[in-house]
């Protein structure tokens, strides 16, 4: 796992492999959307964290308010599937 704080991994969580073809078509898509923004310096959140919480809110179907702390802000994930 690339993220900065190690955490236990759920069962809808990306495989390496998985991830190695997500990768690309996820970083350009910050690219853009950091084109548009205000760049106020905030913390650059882990994009594969963001897919893993998709991923669990997916298989679980837990509100978006419920999504587990572990995980990036539900605003932040939210902001990622609807784009």
């Amino acid at each position: 796992m690339t993220s900065s704080k190690q955490r236990e991994p759920y069962l809808s969580d990306l495989s390496d492999a998985r991830w190695a073809l997500m990768e690309p078509t996820l970083t350009a898509l910050r690219a853009e959307r950091q084109k548009t923004s205000l760049n106020l310096g905030g913390k650059v959140t882990d994009l594969r964290e963001v897919m893993n919480a998709i991923l669990f809110l997916n298989r679980t179907g837990v509100p978006w308010r419920y999504l587990p702390h572990d995980f990036p802000p539900h605003t932040t994930v939210f902001g990622y599937f609807s784009s």
